[in-house]
């Protein structure tokens, strides 16, 4: 990508794409390795995960413990907040005030969702260990350690091609990658048939099977992250290593069908905002609106 810049911008922003794609499966691998996945010995996956995480500016530590907290309350309605999409159920909505529901769905908006909101959390966000800062020294030491290798491999990139070609090259990579890295995890559980219930009727494995979504990629887009698109099954049982998953669909058909989400079924996932309690699904604020007319109507 550098090289590319003699001949033209437009060649290097090409490049970024894939440089995206292959970034994103580092990441899968530092996920895999936070699961304790990748080794045989914990340390090697941490230490494996910290050095990733200096190139996907993901704190690896202070990442462990939020992901640790989805995995243990994933779909849980009494237990949101920790390492999730912020959700609402439409009552919820219903009984904020003007300027609350404004933000809510501005911050549902997908150009903020899919664009902003992406960058903002691998370059500022993570930074800081938010949600965690009074939770001991672990968290700030994950996130200053990270910070410093950070600012270290940038200056050795800086001082070798500059700041200009470094911060064409490197913004494009991050924007792009931290935007796969949210749809990807939005899909996974932003699906209209996925779960979410209250403490009293949670549970774990249910919400696993069946609050994950299956979806189902070609062969390309599940190579470069990490067939993580088999979700239900890694909520199932996250020590299995991500190139095992596709082996657990043909050792075990019937989970194929659960939670399916195709590519182009994917992309109507972009609007569903709020969890109807009612009819147990994901709801657009349209359908919410059309719900209220036909009621009035009624």
């Amino acid at each position: 990508m550098w090289m590319a810049l003699s001949v033209g911008y437009w060649l290097c922003l090409l490049l970024a794409f894939p440089a995206a794609c292959f970034l994103m499966r580092l990441f899968m691998i530092q996920h895999d390795c936070g699961h304790g996945a990748c080794f045989r010995r914990r340390a090697t996956n941490d230490w494996v995960g910290r050095t990733i995480g200096v190139v996907t500016l993901t704190p690896y530590g202070f990442w462990l413990r939020t992901h640790a907290a989805h995995h243990a309350n994933a779909g849980n309605l009494d237990h949101r907040g920790m390492g999730d999409i912020i959700t609402l159920t439409r009552n919820e909505y219903r009984a904020m005030p003007f300027f609350h529901r404004f933000a809510y769905r501005l911050y549902r908006n997908p150009f903020v969702m899919f664009g902003l909101i992406p960058t903002y959390l691998f370059v500022l966000h993570y930074r800081l260990p938010f949600g965690l800062m009074r939770a001991g020294s672990q968290p700030w030491l994950s996130t200053m350690g990270t910070n410093a290798a950070i600012a270290g491999l940038a200056g050795l990139m800086i001082w070798i091609v500059g700041l200009e070609p470094f911060l064409l090259v490197q913004g494009p990579i991050v924007a792009i990658s931290a935007s796969i890295a949210v749809w990807f995890f939005y899909v996974q559980h932003q699906y209209e048939d996925t779960l979410w219930a209250h403490d009293a009727d949670w549970r774990f494995h249910e919400a696993a099977l069946h609050g994950s979504s299956h979806y189902e990629l070609p062969p390309a887009l599940a190579w470069f992250t990490g067939n993580i698109g088999v979700h239900h099954v890694h909520h199932l049982s996250s020590r299995i290593p991500f190139y095992r998953l596709p082996q657990v669909l043909r050792d075990y058909p019937q989970l194929a069908s659960i939670g399916r989400v195709t590519l182009l079924q994917s992309l109507g996932c972009a609007a569903l905002a709020l969890w109807d309690e009612d009819q147990r699904r994901l709801i657009s604020f349209r359908e919410m609106g059309v719900d209220r007319l036909s009621k009035i109507a009624g």
